[in-house]
């Protein structure tokens, strides 16, 4: 058996059960041999597209996927995929074939390459080791929730294993919680009892049931209101105390609430520049509080009170059970009432901008929050636009929304939205996207159908790279750079075979509520025309950050 049939079966073994990619000549024989194990292989149309499917696969599902690339520019071009996933720690496995002769075209630093993005490189280097290397880069993915690039050289793939190879092949152990101290959870404990207006706010390391239980059982002891970040949101989607997304995204009474916490405790959540808008949320005499599993996460992005080491669910429910008797804090019957009536943005007063030939965003994003079905997925694109989808688009839980955005890459939503969809595919997948990355990413539209996916895909169309627009405009600055002639986007679509409707005014949307009704039999693309007046509540402080 040669090196790259037993990489395949090994990997599979080893719990690789979802592939993405684009096959070549240096990854043709590993890829077929992880399908003929049981794997799924889901072509994509390219290598970004590709790697980012199988970056928010890997998100929603709580698995380690791979995706699985050729020699050279398969890698190259898969990079900012690869990037994201690395920014986010996704555990994602990169099947890179290579090269190792300076002088063949095909040759760049991968190893190089992979560092450089943050990512971790590894080596497939003998017959005799690349069973138990490519096992061992399963678990490294897994264990240390990273993104692994591993190298498989040409040569080596042809080589002939030993026999009897692939009996060390088995999934890792399950990554093991991490404990907190006695001695951080008794101090936690204090600095809960003292405190008079405790938010918590989680993040990706609290998006789980468990995690959530624990969370929200601890809020009530306390009397905590729970915010998320923005990758975590719809974690608390149902209880009545919740914050939503704290950050840029925050609503008024949202940011005014937690501006005004005298405890902040971030749980598994970096509390970062854009979660604490710049530390604008963050008091002057407001304890912060971290907790995450990984001690080097603890007060990387700003001064703590207390960090504690432990997993999120385990610290949360040992608190509980030290916590003394139920605490008021900030559970008013003024604040239950503030939630209530303003705690959405939906709820916020707004003026309608709408003109006979252009939609208001926010009515456009109102209108298809109450005509798609709750039950759904929403991937969303980065630009001017993202904010509408992102806050008023409701889901259902942690896993409605894939909020791939730590690299801020725009032209990653639509797949995104492939991959979050095969992870659930119980739900309506609804893609959120600029026409800038709706037009980069145009080729995978074909994936969507030919998977059959029965995906909603609205496109916030107003022509131009609209955060360059409103961000450099007011200054005056030309911006033939950043504006586009008019461009068809759903007759883009209808070449690929979806169904697709212009929309202008909120009467054009009858549409998209007679597909919803109907058989589904092919995805939807919502070509939106919206107006273009303004930027949008959160871009400035977007811009603060480049």
């Amino acid at each position: 058996m040669k090196v790259a049939e037993a990489v395949g079966r090994a990997l599979h073994a080893a719990g690789i059960e979802q592939v993405f990619g684009v096959v070549g000549s240096g990854n043709f024989h590993l890829t077929n041999a992880l399908v003929a194990a049981g794997a799924r292989f889901v072509a994509a149309r390219h290598e970004g597209g590709a790697a980012t499917m199988a970056d928010a696969y890997a998100r929603v599902r709580g698995t380690v996927a791979a995706v699985s690339v050729h020699q050279g520019p398969g890698l190259t071009n898969a990079m900012t995929g690869i990037t994201e996933a690395a920014k986010s720690r996704t555990p994602l496995l990169v099947l890179a074939a290579e090269v190792t002769r300076p002088t063949s075209n095909f040759y760049v630093d991968q190893e190089a390459l992979a560092r450089a993005v943050g990512a971790v490189p590894m080596r497939i280097t003998s017959a005799e080791d690349a069973v138990g290397q490519s096992c061992e880069a399963v678990r490294r993915a897994l264990h240390e929730r990273c993104t692994v690039v591993l190298n498989l050289p040409l040569d080596v793939q042809e080589s002939d294993v030993p026999d009897g190879a692939l009996a060390q092949a088995s999934p890792p152990p399950r990554r093991p919680a991490v404990v907190p101290t006695g001695s951080e959870v008794a101090a936690l404990v204090r600095v809960l009892e003292q405190a008079r207006r405790p938010v918590f706010v989680a993040g990706r390391g609290a998006r789980s049931p468990a995690a959530r239980d624990a969370l929200e059982a601890l809020a009530e002891r306390c009397g905590a209101l729970p915010a998320t970040s923005a990758v975590a949101r719809g974690l608390f989607h149902d209880n009545p105390w919740s914050l939503d997304v704290s950050g840029g995204f925050a609503t008024p009474v949202a940011a005014e609430l937690i501006g005004g916490a005298d405890v902040i405790v971030g749980w598994g959540c970096a509390l970062n520049m854009w979660t604490m808008r710049h530390g604008t949320l963050v008091g002057a005499d407001t304890s912060v509080v971290q907790v995450d599993d990984d001690p080097s996460a603890l007060g990387a992005h700003r001064e703590l009170h207390l960090g504690v080491t432990g997993d999120v669910e385990l610290t949360a429910r040992q608190a509980l059970e030290a916590f003394g008797g139920r605490r008021e804090g900030l559970r008013t019957p003024e604040i239950a009432e503030a939630l209530a009536t303003r705690g959405r943005w939906r709820d916020v007063p707004y003026e309608d901008t709408s003109t006979r030939d252009r939609i208001d965003p926010v009515t456009l994003s109102i209108a298809l929050d109450d005509i798609l079905p709750a039950e759904r997925v929403v991937g969303v694109d980065s630009g001017n636009f993202m904010g509408h989808p992102s806050m008023f688009l409701s889901v259902p839980d942690q896993d409605g929304f894939c909020f791939t955005q730590a690299y801020q890459s725009i032209g990653l939503g639509l797949a995104t939205t492939i991959g979050a969809a095969l992870a659930r595919p119980d739900r309506l997948p609804v893609a959120a996207l600029g026409d800038g990355g709706a037009l980069m990413g145009a080729a995978d539209l074909d994936t969507v159908r030919r998977l059959g996916l029965p995906m909603v895909v609205v496109v916030y169309n107003d022509d131009a790279y609209g955060a360059e627009v409103h961000h450099f405009g007011p200054d005056g600055h030309p911006l033939d750079t950043v504006e586009f002639p008019p461009t068809d986007i759903a007759a883009v679509a209808r070449g690929y075979g979806f169904e697709a409707v212009t929309v202008r005014t909120r009467t054009d949307l009858k549409a998209v509520e007679d597909w919803v009704a109907g058989p589904r039999s092919a995805p939807l693309l919502i070509d939106a025309k919206v107006v273009r007046d303004r930027g949008a509540w959160w871009l400035e402080e977007a811009f603060r950050g480049h």
